[in-house]
């Protein structure tokens, strides 16, 4: 409670509205209610005053009381007000120097959204008031603005943190028995027609048993969510009758956006984010949230200011030296949190453990992550950020998956974060594409792939797990569009096709587009199964995007970042029901066989020769691929045989695991080709269980001889099993 024996002066305003104001506490940073009142905490170094601002309505133009706060405890403002409650609306004002040239943006006419915020009510419109500078003035940023922001901009709440979360608690599932759904919150259900309209397209549609059912009969295990911070959408989309769908532009980074609340705003967004996480749990799916601490949404010089601009500008960003006017933009996106500084570090850690204690997240997938890893301007893996990380108690112990590179130098940093953390490994996107569309890629790089990318994890300490294998992504082509189309279509983001990637590693299979053509929609089928089959049968941990098991398409949009629309929604009722079933059959498949998802490396000194104890490579004559094979010869038909009886781990129950032998063959060409069979101890021969140019997976298939030959269809992956007799199914 605060020191009640120390009051400010009564401010003037209407009796029923008077208040006191106590000096308060400085931890914890935002807005705290207790059963008598609200304490009030907030950064800025260099801000000469501090006003906060109370509200009555997300409409309100004006404050109804200002209350001048005149406690600072090392560089956090802090007050105490009895009498508010939860509910409660605020903002603030923050005085200072405006002075763009030396870093200073203090601009008492800007309303700013408390940094710590749990929740907004209201939405951003836009405006030139939300400028700390005045638009069309030839100094630009240079002038100063006294026009008042508070009409246009969303307004902080105080919210209640009870919740009955029933004994809920995270999940840990390991990564090796993990199968991660990257989805978008609306997208997912905004057309599902066995959701209750009116609540289609928001955390309670996910929360809702017809979603859960889906991913529970998918097999899934996490749901990696795409941005739910409360975010911006930029002003140049909206002007053009587009938005910004996916989210990287967050303006709280602890307020779920209010955008995807079926049940109101004013802070019940929290309340329903927590039922979803909390149903989800039930039913054994995480939640993994992908989240953007690398940069806001106030952009560059000449962006707005909403909340850290105008709280300390040069404590927020990296800015360039020389001229702090001007921002180092190492996202694309106009600047950076500056990661090197105590309070931006503070801000991260207090979000991600809100993230963790309160709404009960199981991981988070850090957009740009190598821009956190920045020291001045080179990337560093013993970087503060990941020192913090790694000593924090709470935040340790979640997935922690990084989207490892950013735009800036030495920005691309795959293989390099350290032991604790996943990766996106887009080697393994760009290189399984390669493989299926025909490329020339060499034996080494498939195997590298396949078993986990070696290459890449093997040291400092880290597992195949480390990487996050995946075929698409939110941002590209939907699986579907990457075998129908070799270009990009993206016409309707009204740049003229000229946004979105160029390389996009896709074959459309004979024909641009949507076709008529029967032997090419059926090649097109076949490319989809075995991406899926390369991608979930590889070690690592798969990864895939919502829809892409029913074939949904974007058009051939690789860049739907600006679609609130059927562009980048699951159409439901035009699902294709046949690979929705091969996904799921996969996936089952998968889970049933440790083989497929280990937590340790292959044994011997190279993924081939006699010197691997549960791996063996091999080529259609049944002869094992050589050393001089490896790294000059393109890899267009392999085998690979799993030995079930070395996979040497025991599971978390400390149960021994055992499997099946398998051999898996993979034959890109346009050729049938014959595949000897390789000898092992099996007690009734070879079986196919999968084969994607039937579209089959089944437990027991076609049986076959050791020695036989197998005619393996073109573009197919064929999967044998070689079930042991007897009980000399032991690890060693």
């Amino acid at each position: 409670m605060p020191d009640r024996h120390i009051e400010n002066e009564l401010l003037e305003a209407p009796a029923s509205r008077q208040l006191k104001a106590l000096p308060g506490k400085p931890f914890p940073l935002g807005a705290t209610p207790d059963e008598n009142g609200v304490n009030f905490a907030v950064f800025s170094e260099n801000a000469d005053g501090m006003e906060l601002c109370l509200f009555e309505s997300e409409n309100d133009k004006e404050e109804y009381i200002k209350i001048k706060i005149e406690e600072v405890t090392h560089h956090v403002w802090h007050v105490y007000v009895p009498g508010l409650k939860v509910g409660q609306l605020y903002g603030y004002r923050v005085h200072g120097r405006y002075e763009p040239e030396n870093g200073h943006r203090f601009n008492p006419n800007k309303l700013l959204v408390d940094p710590y915020s749990r929740a907004l009510a209201g939405e951003l419109k836009w405006d030139k008031a939300l400028f700390g500078y005045q638009i069309g003035s030839e100094q630009e940023d240079a002038s100063f603005s006294e026009s008042d922001s508070a009409s246009f901009i969303p307004k902080s709440v105080v919210i209640d943190s009870r919740f009955d979360w029933e004994d809920d608690a995270r999940l840990e599932i390991p990564y090796h028995d993990s199968i991660i759904y990257e989805a978008h919150v609306k997208g997912m259900t905004a057309l599902h027609p066995d959701i209750p309209e009116d609540i289609r397209g928001t955390y309670a549609a996910l929360a809702h048993p017809v979603a859960i059912d889906y991913l529970k009969s998918l097999g899934i295990t996490a749901l990696e969510i795409m941005p739910v911070h409360q975010f911006v959408a930029d002003q140049h989309l909206l002007e053009k009758g587009l938005t910004n769908y996916w989210g990287y532009n967050t303006l709280g980074f602890f307020a779920p956006d209010a955008r995807y609340s079926a049940s109101g705003r004013g802070g019940e967004q929290v309340t329903e984010f927590k039922n979803m996480v909390k149903q989800l749990h039930k039913a054994g799916i995480e939640v993994i949230l992908d989240v953007v601490y690398n940069h806001t949404a106030e952009g560059n010089h000449l962006g707005p200011t909403l909340s850290f601009k105008g709280f300390d500008n040069a404590s927020y960003y990296r800015l360039i030296p020389e001229n702090q006017r001007y921002y180092m933009d190492y996202t694309g996106t106009g600047n950076t949190l500056n990661v090197q500084l105590p309070n931006v570090l503070a801000l991260i850690m207090d979000s991600l453990r809100y993230w963790i204690t309160e709404m009960h997240v199981d991981g988070f997938r850090f957009d740009l992550a190598s821009t956190l890893a920045r020291t001045l301007h080179e990337t560093d893996t013993l970087s503060s950020f990941f020192n913090i990380i790694h000593q924090d108690p709470v935040i340790s112990q979640v997935k922690l998956i990084a989207e490892p590179w950013d735009i800036g130098e030495e920005g691309y940093m795959v293989g390099k974060f350290p032991a604790g953390w996943a990766e996106w490994n887009d080697k393994f996107r760009d290189e399984i594409r390669d493989f299926w569309r025909g490329e020339a890629i060499s034996f080494s790089t498939f195997a590298n792939r396949f078993t986990g990318s070696p290459d890449l994890y093997r040291g400092d300490y880290r597992r195949p797990t480390a990487s996050i294998n995946f075929i698409t992504a939110h941002d590209g082509f939907t699986l579907h569009d990457l075998v129908s189309y070799n270009e990009k279509h993206n016409e309707a983001n009204g740049e003229d096709n000229k946004d979105g990637a160029d390389d996009n590693r896709s074959w459309n299979c004979g024909a641009e587009g949507e076709t008529d053509d029967e032997s090419i929609n059926h090649l097109r089928r076949k490319q989809k199964r075995n991406l899926l089959a390369t991608m979930f049968l590889s070690q690592g941990v798969p990864m895939l995007v919502a829809g892409d098991e029913l074939g949904r398409t974007q058009g051939g949009n690789n860049n739907s970042y600006c679609h609130d629309d059927r562009i980048s929604w699951i159409s439901w009722q035009n699902a294709d029901s046949a690979l929705l079933d091969f996904t799921r059959g996969l996936i089952r498949f998968c889970k049933d066989h440790p083989s497929f998802r280990r937590r340790r490396w292959f044994q011997g000194l190279s993924l081939h020769g006699t010197d691997a104890k549960d791996i063996m490579w091999l080529l259609p004559d049944g002869s094992q691929i050589r050393d001089e094979q490896w790294e000059t010869e393109d890899a267009t038909i392999l085998g690979v045989y799993l030995n079930g009886r070395g996979i040497r781990c025991v599971n978390m129950d400390g149960e021994r695991l055992v499997d099946d032998s398998f051999l898996l063959i993979f034959n890109r060409t346009s050729d049938r080709i014959d595949f000897m069979l390789p000898s092992d101890e099996c007690g009734d021969g070879w079986h196919v269980v999968i084969d994607t140019d039937a579209g089959m997976i089944a437990e027991k298939g076609d049986d076959f001889k050791s020695g036989d030959k197998l005619t393996v269809p073109a573009r197919t992956v064929m999967v044998l099993k070689c079930s042991d007799a007897g009980s000399d199914k032991t690890n060693t």
